[in-house]
């Protein structure tokens, strides 16, 4: 069908503008052959995740205790910034409770209270630290009651607190932890635009107030440079609050900025927030929003004019649907999740980006990503459909046969050819692993409607008090 056709009757569906796409039925990319989803096959998967989760856990002690992360191909050790600032065990301590693993989460939290210091010599990417370690942290202490974890997030974000020093409120990128240096002025949205939810939580569980207004006129400085249409650029200069890149996405160098205007409304009850998500999701579904093969798609397009860029679409932008979840837009939630699921099984598990205008991939890696598995556990938490836990399955299945290494599970250079890289970033435990098993996990394990995930997928419990 030619895109012309597609999106007449895409606005005969009701979606009001030609942009704002709805595609086909969710349901013609169900996964094939489903099975009764009965309560003992929901409980034997999330013991299957809990068990590779374990198998997983114990080559990182095996080979990389205290260290970062594990390489877990070649089974050696590594560190971000040439010291170790405990990023796989801070990001996994609350799946291992969420988990159930409870001699293992003591462990990791015995380790983070003991050796665990921010006091180091070392520039780091503010952004990646806040997300992993400062929402590590505080969502553990929130688990756990244990002070020490709120005490190491007070004193990290602290350290942080530099970077938003700027001409324009707009953070830099990069900073020291032990001398407060900053430097970076080559930005994004997704970077500049995403502190508010951990810095935000460590206000409120501190009461210092100066976290929340320093990562809040952050967030307005984004959004007061959008264009007329209501878009944002990819990249920007901190220092001249300039764009360098007119092109606007969902995903890569934008995502985090989205996704955290809205649960901040959420979380804080942010006034603010909410009104920019409003505008900024109605602008989305006008301009990016898409429609190709029969699916809907968010692709590239010039935050000025609104003109179509390019039709790229890729594993990060597969948090939108999740995102649509929150927003309470289920047909289009589903529409995105089907389009998603149809960029998994096109080689049997996702690459990194592919062309949705013509089907082929564009970047074949698969870095274990989680995206995709989160989208699904909302549609299934809010729809209580099957079909997303059949999707699900398929996830685990193609992890674990394609990603699977003797010491845990490695990233993917090729999806096509399923050669295997030598990485497992922290992420896999924190995300990855989580999202897969809450899929299945009894209802008890975490309240979805009362918890907000950061964008690393820690939750934060939502709290009466904050939002008055």
């Amino acid at each position: 069908m030619k895109k012309a056709a597609v999106v007449t009757a895409l606005l005969i569906a009701g979606f009001g503008t030609a942009a704002a796409t709805r595609p086909v039925c969710a349901e013609s990319v169900k996964p094939k052959t489903p099975q009764k989803w009965t309560e003992a096959r929901k409980r034997e998967t999330a013991q299957r995740v809990r068990q590779e989760c374990l198998r997983a856990w114990n080559g990182y002690k095996k080979y990389a205790w205290g260290h970062d992360e594990v390489k877990p191909v070649t089974n050696q050790p590594q560190d971000w910034y040439g010291v170790s600032l405990l990023m796989t065990p801070v990001d996994a301590l609350d799946t291992l409770h969420l988990m159930g693993l409870n001699t293992e989460a003591d462990e990791c939290r015995a380790l983070i209270d003991q050796k665990l210091s921010f006091d180091q010599d070392v520039s780091v990417k503010a952004f990646e630290i806040s997300i992993r370690l400062l929402g590590g942290l505080n969502s553990a202490y929130q688990l756990t009651g244990d002070k020490r974890l709120l005490a190491l997030a007070d004193d990290l974000g602290t350290r942080l607190l530099p970077i938003f020093d700027s001409p324009t409120g707009l953070p830099y990128v990069n900073v020291n932890l032990k001398t407060g240096k900053v430097s970076g002025v080559d930005s994004c949205p997704a970077e500049a635009g995403s502190y508010l939810f951990e810095f935000g939580t460590l206000s409120k569980l501190t009461g210092k107030k100066i976290y929340y207004e320093k990562a809040k006129r952050a967030v307005v400085a984004v959004y007061d440079r959008q264009s007329s249409l209501g878009l944002v650029g990819a990249t920007m200069n901190i220092e001249t609050g300039q764009w360098t890149s007119d092109t606007c996405q969902v995903g890569a160098l934008l995502d985090a900025y989205y996704e955290y205007l809205q649960k901040c409304a959420i979380l804080f009850g942010d006034k603010d927030c909410e009104r920019m998500w409003k505008s900024s999701i109605a602008a989305l579904n006008k301009y990016v929003a898409d429609g190709a093969h029969g699916g809907l798609w968010y692709g590239q397009t010039n935050m000025n004019t609104g003109a179509r860029q390019s039709t790229n679409y890729g594993a990060l932008d597969a948090y939108f649907p999740a995102v649509l979840v929150l927003n309470g837009d289920m047909p289009r939630a589903k529409a995105l999740e089907a389009s998603c699921y149809q960029m998994w099984t096109l080689a049997g598990i996702e690459p990194e980006q592919l062309d949705y205008s013509t089907m082929k991939i564009t970047s074949p890696g698969y870095v274990l990503r989680p995206e995709i598995i989160e989208s699904a556990y909302y549609l299934s938490q809010t729809t209580h459909d099957p079909q997303y836990l059949d999707m699900g399955d398929t996830f685990l299945n193609s992890i674990v046969q394609y990603c699977r290494t003797d010491t845990a599970f490695t990233a993917l250079d090729n999806v096509e050819t399923k050669k295997q890289g030598d990485d497992m970033e922290s992420f896999f435990f924190a995300e990855t692993l989580k999202y897969l098993y809450l899929l299945y996990a009894p209802s008890k394990t975490l309240d979805f409607h009362q918890i907000v995930f950061n964008s690393e997928a820690h939750p934060i419990r939502r709290d009466k008090r904050w939002r008055e």
